[in-house]
């Protein structure tokens, strides 16, 4: 049997000794010096961490997500925490806050600067920007 076990919790049954454990090739982890029941010093940095790493995945998730309840369901939960999708339609665009994905030929220079559209949602984790949000905007004709 292979796999990682915590030291002094013997399997019922498979014949190890306590305190050991058999990796895939055959040493155990009292061998590698490994120890699997080691608490991490900085509980609070581990749980940020894993925290960054699940909101990445979420929006990787809401990019790829083609249901509309799965994509509502995934926007609830991040919202839950804090993290809030950037749509910045009808803004004026703004390159620290902005990516521009492309333009949109305009003849009303009140529009000049514009976001007509959001392409890809932007997201923010309260007040600081995880992912600029990729927009159209409009841009005034030449005559």
């Amino acid at each position: 049997m292979w796999g990682w076990r915590r030291k002094n919790s013997p399997e019922s049954g498979t014949g190890q000794v306590a305190g050991t454990s058999e990796t895939e090739e055959g040493t155990s982890d009292v061998e590698l010096g490994t120890d699997m029941t080691a608490v991490t010093a900085d509980p609070l940095g581990q749980a940020l961490a894993e925290r960054a790493t699940l909101i990445q995945l979420c929006m990787y998730a809401l990019d790829r997500a083609r249901s509309t309840g799965v994509v509502e369901r995934l926007a609830e939960g991040l919202s839950g925490i804090g993290v809030a999708p950037l749509r910045p339609d009808g803004t004026r665009f703004d390159p620290a806050l902005h990516e521009a994905g492309g333009t949109l030929p305009t003849d009303d220079p009140a529009l000049d600067g514009v976001i007509a559209e959001t392409e890809v949602l932007g997201f923010a984790d309260r007040d600081r920007i995880l992912r600029a949000p990729i927009v159209t905007v409009y841009q005034l004709r030449k005559q």
